[in-house]
């Protein structure tokens, strides 16, 4: 029931953004992307409440991982297909059908990246993801429409969300290792979590982009550093069959 209450809100979220395609409101997009956003809090709790009741099962894993393909995958491609480049489609056929490509690049990358943790359990690190998650990819490409509602009006802007897409894709399907939440707890994570919760009442609407634009370069930073064989933080380790 929690999983399908996730999937009501990604069902939602593509609703929304359909019907909104052509009238542009500014404030249905940020409905339709605050819904990806509770569909992720009902994603994490599905989880939690099986573990909590004993009722976990292969069952609910397959349900699970087919609703994060719609609501973190299909429903963020939509919303951000329609909010940036419907409107400028008549004008922009070329941009209108580039955009769709990038969408759609989303999406595949988003259901190949669930591929691949799927037949990886075990085999990796957990305290690190193989690639960006597609639940945080999902919500890095909300948080830009959470932050600036109001649909593209020129190439430009439609060109930006082109670049968002091919590249939260790109970092989705990539061997660049995010770090999970079961790193191990300290008094610096708790700092940060108190951190961050300043600046969300500060920022309202604009921490979440800002947020993902810290965690991709400080990620990135990370795996560049681990090439060149630092070792303040524990690199993941490598798992042999």
């Amino acid at each position: 029931m929690v999983t399908l209450m996730s999937i009501a809100c990604g069902f939602g979220s593509i609703v929304i953004s359909v019907d909104n395609a052509r009238i542009g409101a500014a404030h249905d997009y940020r409905l339709a992307a605050i819904l990806l956003v509770l569909a992720g809090v009902f994603d994490a709790l599905d989880g939690l409440v099986a573990r909590a009741t004993n009722t976990t099962s292969d069952f609910g894993m397959q349900l699970d991982s087919i609703a994060d393909v719609m609501n973190f995958g299909c429903a963020p491609g939509l919303l951000l297909y329609c909010y940036g480049f419907v409107q400028l489609g008549t004008e922009m056929p070329t941009l209108l059908r580039l955009g769709g490509i990038a969408s759609f690049f989303f999406v595949a990358c988003g259901a190949l990246r669930l591929a691949r943790f799927n037949v990886n359990v075990g085999r990796t690190d957990p305290r690190y993801f193989v690639g960006m998650p597609i639940t945080a990819g999902a919500a890095c490409v909300a948080s830009v429409v959470v932050a600036w509602p109001h649909p593209a009006a020129d190439a430009l802007h439609g060109g930006l969300i082109v670049a968002l897409l091919f590249a939260v894709g790109g970092l989705m399907v990539s061997t660049v290792r995010f770090p999970s939440s079961k790193q191990k707890k300290s008094t610096l994570a708790l700092l940060l979590l108190l951190v961050n919760m300043g600046l969300l009442v500060y920022l309202q609407a604009l921490y979440f982009a800002l947020f993902f634009a810290v965690y991709i370069a400080l990620t990135l930073a990370l795996n560049l550093a681990w090439r060149r064989g630092w070792r303040g933080i524990a690199p993941p380790q490598i798992f042999h069959d």
